[in-house]
């Protein structure tokens, strides 16, 4: 079987999807992003935790820096740096998935995920100059950086390209 040939699983149709169904979960991920940055943005204040759970507040936070705020005190050239950075990334990654052979559906889905979660903190540097942060997951005192729907659809792609290769990797063994 070629491996750019779709994989029946009936007669109505094929399995894995088309592109534009990666697309529109890119979408679904930066609309739900946007949507939810633009609720806490309008209903709370700034750096004022609302409790959600003994471990988990919501409080709107503004990263003017990357991952774990690195490089928020740099001065302000950082903000153009990583948009040039995410928007390098994202057209990589739109290619890569456009390109991607219809079977690979894990690296499709991960690669889904990365780009709307690239694209929509893209959007907030762009519009605002720094990236809504909300989630605040703390212990005892201990928080860990505040994140969002973005940061969360990311780390979820990123857990699903290393388990797809784990399990590429595993196969390429077991086959020879």
């Amino acid at each position: 079987m070629n491996v750019t040939e779709p994989v029946q699983t009936s007669a109505a149709g094929t399995f894995p999807p088309y592109p534009w169904v990666w697309l529109t979960v890119t979408a679904l991920v930066v609309a739900l992003d946007w949507y939810s940055k633009q609720w806490v943005s309008t209903a709370l204040e700034l750096y004022r935790p609302q409790e959600v759970f003994s471990w988990l507040n919501i409080t709107l936070a503004h990263n003017y820096g990357a991952a774990f705020s690195f490089l928020s005190s740099a001065g302000g050239w950082q903000r153009w740096f990583f948009i040039i950075l995410s928007s390098v990334v994202s057209l990589v990654l739109l290619i890569w998935l456009l390109r991607l052979p219809r079977n690979e559906w894990l690296t499709g889905l991960g690669l889904a995920l990365v780009l709307g979660g690239a694209i929509g903190n893209l959007v907030d540097r762009v519009q605002l100059g720094y990236v809504v942060d909300f989630v605040d997951v703390h212990y005892s005192g201990w928080h860990f950086p505040a994140f969002n729907v973005a940061d969360s659809a990311i780390t979820c792609g990123v857990i699903l390209l290393l388990l797809d290769a784990f399990i590429m990797s595993r196969k390429a063994r077991q086959s020879s």
